[in-house]
């Protein structure tokens, strides 16, 4: 019995691990973006003035970048930022509440 429990604690030490590893790599890869994109869009504009930040190819390499960020997140954390289990309950809390408040608005006016 105790080198089962054994067992499961270092399984779990070590998924906690790799979590761990996983977290750390995205702060990187965000601290990086940050970063070269701030420099990338700081030296266009410093090198062509408004005409560089009104260009959008400035701004293509955060951009798709960006994209790939969002996916590393979302394999990260499981889930997208936007759409989240908590984001799911609260909308569906707030359209019950929503068809709670219009029926109860018919009924009053009958």
């Amino acid at each position: 019995m105790e080198d089962y429990s054994q067992e499961y604690r270092n399984e779990k030490l070590e998924r906690a691990k790799e979590k761990i590893k996983q977290l750390k790599g995205f702060y990187v890869h965000l601290t990086v973006y940050v970063l070269v994109n701030a420099f990338i869009v700081g030296s266009v504009i410093y090198n062509s003035g408004w005409d560089g930040f009104l260009n959008i190819g400035t701004y293509f390499t955060p951009f798709f970048w960006g994209i790939g960020l969002v996916g590393h997140y979302s394999k990260v954390y499981g889930s997208l930022p936007f759409f989240s289990k908590d984001w799911e309950k609260r909308q569906i809390e707030k359209y019950m509440e929503k068809e709670k408040r219009e029926s109860d608005d018919f009924l009053k006016k009958k």
